[in-house]
């Protein structure tokens, strides 16, 4: 009886509520929408490939968010990302247009993290107005135009290519996961983000340079947002202020249903990648069934709003 209990008060809620509400979900939708095609290898390729773009950006928020820090601008990131890739691409190679798209979300992530580090304002209301900010200079770089992006090798390695019959986004997502996985839980730098977003106090004791560690994972948050902007161009073969606008409230659910603690120290890049495909299999399958864009906002609301309470409650045990 005893090693029972203790094995409970062992027992990361946080950590394991993903994988219970994703068998569960699946579940759900399995049975319910067997008819509908739910389970078809087409429908749940589609899913993967749909939520692509929010599992890159799920990872640059793990680590803004296990650092104590938080990013609220990365769908305007992904609209001038993608802009900025599509335009450069009329009139030179593909290869400048990445580099623009690209280069668009690093220096957006780093002028963050220059005003959060170095001028020690909050991160929330940084990127709360440069969220804003950059929203408009998205709809004013082409007067509210779409722009056609129809580069063959830049649609096939960032949309719609494949390798040995595998979609190249499905590429992209494994090859960020692994990668990003692996810098968080391998290296020094993995290290120095959860003891900064643990207390920063003592990681500046020990050593750690705060300041430049909070630079970067608002530079990684924006170097993935570009990248994610770099992807939906390559899947849509087009570029439009409008990308990235819905991804604000999916991204973080995401991240914080897969095990990332709101107030640091703690997250999961594996966790964030079966958030992303939990929200993109829930809208799916709320699509199925019938139900209307508010009825969807307003599920994922309520699983962010669980999410958040198993959080808080994990953290203060």
């Amino acid at each position: 009886m005893t090693e029972r209990l203790s094995y409970l008060q062992k027992f990361d809620l946080q950590k394991s509520v993903i994988y219970f509400g994703f068998l569960a979900i699946f579940l759900f939708f399995a049975v319910t929408l067997y008819d509908d095609g739910f389970l078809t290898s087409r429908n749940l390729t589609n899913i993967v490939l749909q939520t692509a773009p929010a599992t890159i950006m799920a990872i640059g928020l793990v680590f803004a968010l296990s650092a104590g820090e938080i990013d609220l601008s990365f769908g305007s990131i992904v609209a001038i990302s993608a802009l900025s890739g599509a335009v450069v691409m009329q009139e030179y190679s593909f290869f400048f247009g990445v580099l623009a798209g690209l280069g668009a979300g690093v220096a957006i992530g780093a002028f963050n993290g220059l005003m959060v580090a170095y001028l020690r304002l909050p991160s929330f209301l940084v990127t709360l107005a440069t969220m804003g900010l950059f929203a408009g200079i998205a709809r004013s770089m082409t007067d509210l135009r779409s722009i056609p992006v129809i580069d063959p090798w830049f649609t096939g390695i960032f949309g719609s290519g494949k390798l040995f019959s595998i979609p190249s986004l499905v590429f992209w997502t494994l090859g960020a996961v692994i990668v990003g996985h692996i810098i968080y839980r391998n290296t020094r730098f993995g290290a120095h983000v959860l003891a900064v977003g643990d207390n920063p106090r003592a990681a500046l004791v020990s050593g750690i340079k705060v300041q430049r560690v909070r630079l970067y994972v608002m530079t990684l948050c924006g170097t993935m947002a570009g990248l994610a902007g770099l992807l939906y161009a390559g899947r849509l073969q087009a570029a439009k202020y409008t990308l990235g606008e819905s991804d604000l409230m999916t991204v973080i659910a995401a991240v914080i249903v897969g095990g990332t603690a709101l107030n640091g120290g703690k997250g999961s890049v594996v966790g964030a990648l079966l958030g992303s495909i939990l929200m993109g299999m829930l809208n799916n399958g709320l699509i199925l069934m019938g139900l209307k864009v508010s009825d969807q906002m307003i599920v994922r609301g309520l699983i962010i709003l669980i999410a958040v309470a198993v959080s808080l409650r994990d953290t203060n045990r």
